[in-house]
């Protein structure tokens, strides 16, 4: 057997399979009780929406699946596990500000994305903003947790439920009527104007152009246009054509969204669920901080926490990759700037062996 089938048999352990399937199947089970108990059984339940319905359990498996999949992956699986036991481990009230801390700095102001470009920056701004905003109606209203009615008392007032309890009504001539019936309208006009950005950006810039991939960089923003674009084609059929080929249209939005929830678990979307994961690796580095720096067995160099560099022999033997110099030793004791130059020395030997065996003997 290959060191790289060594490799993957031991990151790829006989349980993990089962395990994924599991949660997969929980995810969608969540997901079906939800909309079973949070439509009144089915009684707020739109027939209509159904194919909705359908492709977010489905997508709700393909998530939990490789979610757990990715967790279960040994470098994922120890900054996850670790990143708990010290979010736990002491001053949890401290720990649970910070944490809401990153989630505003870094989900909903998406500052880790600003450091790296402006222009980057209000792509993502744009595009995630008017996918929340999308997904906070969609959702509920596709598993039937909020209906609109008119009042029967006035043709004029729209009622909103939320799990069949009157929340608010409201005036259709009134300021919010419009904003209640564009919001979808809004958040693809976020969107849009994200997509704008994202394809400004990669058409100016040479880096992206080389390495960007049709399935990892422009696909995601195909169906977000497409997702987008039908939505306004619908308003537009509705306001201004008279609903001419509203059919058609309604189907072929219906295709794009169910298409785009498909693809959720399996593309480069599924970084959605993978970000707020990796907001632990704050508590895991300022842990790392706290608990000291490793120094080279070299040089004397502090070159990494000492948590880091224990993990990392950890995870080596969990690998089953040996890298031990000694009982007392291991290769990740010595800082990076003394292993390039261990390497060129041993290059160097290795060059002067070569010449000496090829050198021409002297009579």
């Amino acid at each position: 057997m290959s060191a790289g089938q060594q490799l993957k048999t031991a990151a790829v352990r006989p349980g993990d399979t089962t395990r994924a399937l599991t949660w997969g199947f929980t995810a969608a089970g969540i997901v079906i009780a939800g909309i079973f108990f949070g439509s009144r059984r089915f009684k707020d339940f739109d027939p209509a929406l159904i194919s909705y319905a359908g492709a977010s359990v489905f997508a709700a498996f393909g998530i939990g699946y490789r979610y757990t999949m990715w967790l279960r992956r040994p470098p994922t699986r120890i900054y996850w596990r670790r990143s708990w036991q010290l979010f736990f481990s002491r001053r949890i009230l401290s720990n649970a500000a910070r944490l809401l801390a990153a989630v505003w700095k870094d989900m909903l102001e998406q500052r880790f994305i600003h450091r790296r470009s402006h222009l980057r920056w209000a792509a993502h701004i744009f595009i995630f903003w008017g996918c929340v905003t999308a997904a906070m109606v969609t959702f509920p209203l596709s598993f039937g947790w909020i209906r609109f009615e008119t009042s029967a008392a006035s043709q004029q007032v729209y009622q909103a439920y939320v799990f069949g309890i009157h929340v608010l009504s409201f005036d259709l001539a009134g300021p919010l009527a419009p904003l209640v019936f564009n919001v979808l309208d809004i958040s693809a006009i976020l969107v849009m104007i994200g997509i704008f950005f994202a394809l400004w950006r990669r058409a100016r810039d040479r880096g992206a152009l080389a390495v960007q991939q049709f399935e990892r960089d422009l696909l995601p923003i195909t169906l977000l246009f497409a997702v987008s674009i039908t939505g306004l084609l619908l308003t537009a059929s509705t306001h201004f054509l008279r609903g001419y080929h509203y059919g058609f249209l309604s189907q072929f939005h219906a295709i794009t969204v169910i298409f785009t929830l498909l693809y959720l678990p399996f593309g480069k979307f599924f970084h959605i669920f993978q970000r707020p994961a990796q907001i632990g690796v704050e508590f895991y580095k300022q842990a790392g901080n706290e608990a000291g720096m490793a120094s080279c067995a070299s040089c004397g160099t502090a070159y990494a926490s000492k948590l880091h560099i224990d993990d990392l022999k950890l995870l080596e033997r969990e690998l089953g990759i040996r890298y031990d110099l000694s009982p007392q030793r291991h290769y990740q004791d010595i800082c990076p700037q003394c292993r390039r130059k261990n390497l060129a020395l041993i290059q160097d030997g290795l060059w002067r062996e070569e010449r000496q065996a090829v050198a021409p003997v002297k009579i």
